[in-house]
């Protein structure tokens, strides 16, 4: 990833273990996030392992904003190469949950929280994309979206059904975006963890119930998968390493989507 620019939608959870991880391989990491405080987090405890990530504070369901942030990125470093799209989240507290009780409002709200700045992201990072030279393996960049295992193998336990629909949503957009860009040059894939452990899931991680069912339900982690396994995959679906893998949706489940748990 040496010399590479990388845009990260996120800074916190499997984001932000994602930007520490392409800037030691040697890329320049451009992070975006709604909280400045986040942001500086990052900056600070980065710039003192030597590493100099630049970043945009935006509200990526924004349009203005994310456009901004985007061409923020390009203005600093001249082009990017890849776009890992984190930025999401729950939508239980705005009454996302099991169809039949959850609210217009709690529907709508994974959508904003998830879809929406998902897409604008890769719409601006795209545009930038097709307008920029490729590299000397006729590649112009990697796109990365962050999908989930809810949406193809969903748990009662684990019932936000707006937020499972985003995630399918993201899957398809996926495929779709990967079939019309690959003769551009450019790749799009998705990942799809399981349950990890990230300030996202906080509230799993404070439930007995949850901790014991994803000891049971991912095996291979015996409970809550590292955030540092999201960058890991990360930095190979977005490095030349990969460069003839698009269109897939990868889970990162410790087993999760096949493993049979009560």
């Amino acid at each position: 990833m040496s010399g590479r620019i990388c845009l990260i939608t996120g800074v916190t959870g499997m984001a932000g273990a994602t930007a520490w991880k392409l800037s030691q391989l040697g890329a320049k990491v451009h992070v975006v996030a709604r909280k400045v405080t986040d942001l500086e987090n990052i900056a600070t405890q980065m710039a003192a392992a030597g590493l100099q990530p630049t970043w945009s504070q935006a509200d990526l369901s924004d349009e203005t904003a994310t456009e901004a942030a985007v061409a923020s990125c390009v203005a600093q470093h001249g082009r990017i190469d890849a776009l890992f799209a984190v930025a999401g989240g729950s939508a239980r507290k705005h009454g996302d949950g099991p169809v039949e009780q959850a609210s217009l409002e709690g529907f709508r709200a994974a959508w904003e929280l998830n879809a929406i700045p998902t897409f604008l992201a890769v719409r601006e990072v795209v545009r930038v994309m097709l307008g920029q030279e490729p590299d000397p393996n006729g590649n112009r960049g990697s796109i990365l979206l962050m999908s989930s295992v809810l949406a193809s193998s969903p748990a009662s336990l684990f019932a936000t059904h707006g937020y499972a629909a985003t995630k399918g949503g993201i899957n398809s957009l996926t495929r779709a975006m990967a079939s019309h860009l690959a003769g551009d040059g450019i790749r799009v894939n998705a990942v799809a963890p399981g349950l990890v452990a990230t300030p996202m899931s906080q509230r799993a991680q404070d439930d007995p119930d949850s901790l014991a069912y994803a000891a049971r339900k991912q095996p291979l982690a015996g409970g809550l998968i590292p955030a540092a396994a999201a960058a890991n995959l990360a930095a190979f679906l977005l490095s030349p390493d990969a460069a003839y893998i698009t269109g897939q949706v990868i889970d990162l489940d410790g087993g999760w989507s096949v493993t049979e748990a009560p």
